[in-house]
């Protein structure tokens, strides 16, 4: 089932792609496609004149990670981490100037895309299913603090350590 939220997003992250790789064309999938292939054209090109350099990236957040990932795979690039390294590192053999130009620009409005998409999302889900309240925690004490009715404060374990 495809929420209405998912079809705009989707249709906002093939709208990025469709810029940074200078297409014009708004026939959704076609387009997608045809700016894909255009970044690879550019990367190929970038290739023939500069050296590739191993490029490091610290990604701790999952979501974003993986869109990362799998942008570089789209235009056929091959995202490792070595052994023993975190997680959250992703390395890539990349032409700088792809990386500055088209690659790091894009990943960045992709995920901030995806971000708004998942923030909105997740309240949405929260205000629906959980409390209508899904602003952040308060600075400072609370007014008021509630019992769970056995004579402890909710949130408390109640036993000593």
């Amino acid at each position: 089932m495809r929420l209405p939220l998912e079809g705009t997003l989707l249709e906002k992250l093939r709208k990025i792609e469709a810029l940074h790789a200078g297409t014009r064309v708004d026939g959704e999938r076609e387009a997608a496609r045809r700016a894909a292939e255009r970044i690879r054209e550019r990367l190929a090109e970038v290739r023939g004149r500069e050296r590739e350099e191993v490029m490091q990236y610290s990604l701790p957040d999952p979501w974003k990670r993986k869109l990362f990932v799998a942008l570089c795979r789209r235009y056929g690039l091959r995202p490792y981490r070595e052994r023993g390294q975190r997680y959250s590192t992703v390395l890539l053999r990349v032409p700088k100037t792809f990386q500055d130009r088209t690659l790091w620009p894009e990943y960045v409005a992709l995920a901030e895309e995806l971000g708004a998409h998942l923030q909105e999302l997740t309240d949405r889900v929260i205000r629906e299913a959980i409390d209508e309240d899904v602003s952040e925690a308060s600075d400072g004490e609370p007014t008021g603090m509630l019992s769970d009715g056995g004579g402890r404060q909710a949130g408390s374990a109640g036993g000593t350590t």
